[in-house]
């Protein structure tokens, strides 16, 4: 099924940011009579699969909500067993990402994570920083309403050193402050696993993005899952709060 969906996608109109709340990985284990971690393990081949999707057909950045400033609260032995998984995985997929062309970039507050997490992030990134392929962005220990409260903080120490004035703060001020400041704002969200909410993720930067919500839980996602979203996206049409469609990239 896979090419034939491919085939149907318009090259000339493909988000240039697809971004992923990765969600179903627990219940998808509990369906299989496993534990939650189990589901997080194989979810690994579903990022997997995006990636090489997304960088295949030409789309320039993919964000991938890892892990939530809210998920500490989860068991130690799952956040234990997730951090793990991290490191693992991204020394495991190094070469596949230099193979693919394709740059790893982290936004979130990566300095609360631990240290061989935060090793093995900068190794990889390290390694792939001059490829111009598709940009992986990893959401770790990332949650919008810290962002934005970092941002009114950066902004806030601009205004008292005088060197901003408070009335030059505007909405480019404000985005050239949060962790995505280098990267476009989404055009399409994708939230697997049928739940309709955003789980604080990038709420100022998705205030146009075009939503997709699909019941596949996060393990079992591929790449024909990618094309039919991107499909869909496709037959949207995006006005930006006007009433002619526009294209953002035109």
């Amino acid at each position: 099924m896979s090419s034939s969906l491919k085939d149907k996608i318009d090259k000339r109109n493909l988000p240039w940011h697809i971004a992923i709340i990765m969600d179903g990985n627990g219940r998808w284990a509990e369906q299989h009579g496993k534990i939650r971690t189990f589901g997080h393990s194989q979810g690994v081949e579903a990022v997997r699969d995006t990636a090489k999707a997304c960088a295949e057909l030409g789309i320039r950045y993919l964000t991938l909500y890892a892990f939530s400033t809210e998920n500490w609260i989860r068991p130690k032995f799952e956040i234990d067993a997730l951090m793990t998984l991290l490191v693992d995985t991204i020394s495991a997929e190094t070469q596949t990402f230099l193979n693919n062309n394709i740059r790893l970039l982290t936004i979130g507050d990566t300095l609360g994570l631990p240290e061989t997490c935060r090793k093995s992030l900068n190794e990889c990134m390290e390694k792939t920083k001059k490829l111009d392929g598709m940009k992986l962005v990893l959401a770790l220990n990332y949650s919008s309403k810290w962002e934005l409260t970092e941002a009114a903080r950066k902004i806030a120490a601009q205004v008292e050193s005088g060197k901003l004035k408070s009335s030059d703060i505007d909405e480019k001020k404000v985005a050239e402050n949060l962790n995505t400041a280098a990267i476009p704002d989404p055009e399409l969200l994708i939230r697997t696993s049928g739940e309709f909410r955003i789980s604080n993720f990038m709420l100022w930067q998705i205030a146009y993005t075009e939503l997709y919500f699909t019941p596949v839980l996060w393990p079992d996602f591929r790449r024909d899952d990618v094309y039919k979203a991107i499909l869909d996206f496709q037959k949207r049409e995006r006005r930006f709060g006007g009433i002619k469609a526009i294209k953002q990239h035109e």
